[in-house]
């Protein structure tokens, strides 16, 4: 795919796009929405405080809002965002994938996990997926739309209310971590997901109270996107999906390649490190015969070490299966000496916990499909 045909886009059309919620708005938007409305401004606090501090969408049940206000409130500022169609669960109850429908029909899943010490979801930002690397099931799904910041908090709020619930094996809990690893690629939904960050990360009761080193933000390597959030003074998490270090096999395993080189995302990524003084997780899917040979392991390590240093840290993912693709993950002693390699070069490397292959869950599965 030439670099003049690629079909990157920053910021989808609002196609299907759901009407305004309170998660779209920021506290001095949401007080003027409620003015708006005719109601007094301390209104915004108090669904604030349902929503983000009580984890509550069901209108009715604010019962310190005078009834008369309350459908009025609920159809401007709290529509109905995402409803589920289906759970599934798998490692022994702690991996629960939910499919979603949106208002418009549009489908999107959202992946809770919970281990011993934490609990993370994995949450979409966009339906489906347009950078089209052909070894992941969204991206070769293809691009819906984008989803709307409520819609991206609404899948962070819905689990935190899981876990609180107890509805993941384990008993009542507490969602502790927020990764932008489901479907889409974040930063082409460039302000819709930073706003997202802020409602997840803002105090409760103006947002979900997370810390913002709680949170990962994914990226194939948009670099003028990278380079913005750079600028935003966020702390989160920078995760690059970089699968491999050469341009040559880049330019076809990650199609945007085409237009920004390996080199290109590196700095960009040493950009973020150096103004946020955070590690920078380099995600790498190992596929058999591919992307793990020794030379490869060893280019990764060399390049790692002189363009981030210290701040480099690589995530290596054995690929999961999808259904009809030719490709398929490294075998286990080919894994281990590609980490060897790459430690060899004095960088930081270790291979992620696949969870939920067994319902598709996994990096790499989220399709969708009703």
């Amino acid at each position: 795919m030439s670099a003049t045909s690629l079909p990157l886009v920053f910021d989808a059309p609002r196609r299907g796009m759901p009407p305004r919620h309170l998660a779209d708005l920021s506290a001095d938007e949401r007080r003027a929405a409620v003015t708006e409305l005719g109601e007094k401004p301390f209104r915004a606090k108090q669904l604030a405080h349902h929503y983000f501090g009580r984890l509550n969408a069901d209108v009715e049940s604010m019962t310190d809002i005078p009834a008369a206000s309350r459908a009025k409130l609920a159809e401007h500022l709290l529509p109905p965002l995402l409803s589920p169609v289906r759970h599934l669960n798998t490692d022994d109850g702690t991996t629960r994938k939910t499919l979603w429908r949106a208002h418009d029909g549009t489908l999107l899943e959202s992946v809770l996990m919970r281990y011993p010490d934490r609990a993370t979801v994995c949450i979409s930002s966009q339906a489906g997926c347009g950078m089209a690397c052909p070894f992941c099931a969204t991206g070769q799904g293809g691009l819906q739309r984008n989803l709307s910041t409520a819609e991206i908090v609404d899948q962070v709020r819905s689990a935190a209310a899981a876990m609180r619930d107890g509805e993941v094996q384990g008993g009542p809990g507490r969602l502790s971590n927020v990764v932008f690893m489901g479907m889409g690629e974040p930063l082409a939904n460039y302000r819709r997901v930073i706003n997202a960050v802020h409602r997840i990360c803002d105090p409760a009761p103006e947002g979900l109270g997370l810390s913002q080193r709680s949170v990962t933000v994914s990226t194939v390597g948009l670099v003028p996107a990278m380079k913005k959030m750079t600028a935003e003074n966020l702390h989160v998490t920078l995760a690059v999906s970089l699968h491999t270090p050469d341009d040559e096999l880049r330019d076809s395993l990650v199609p945007v390649n085409n237009r920004w080189k390996v080199a290109e995302v590196l700095e960009a990524a040493r950009g973020y490190a150096d103004h946020t003084g955070r590690r920078v997780s380099i995600e790498y899917a190992l596929i058999r015969d591919i992307n793990d040979q020794p030379w490869r392991a060893d280019l990764l390590g060399k390049l790692l070490h002189r363009h981030l240093g210290p701040f480099a840290h690589v995530n290596l993912i054995p690929l999961n299966p999808t259904p009809g693709s030719k490709w398929d993950a490294s075998p286990k002693p080919v894994e281990r000496e590609f980490v060897r390699r790459v430690r060899a070069a004095g960088v930081s490397c270790t291979v992620r916990d696949t969870r939920g292959q067994e319902i598709a869950a996994a990096c790499g599965q989220l399709a969708a499909e009703g």
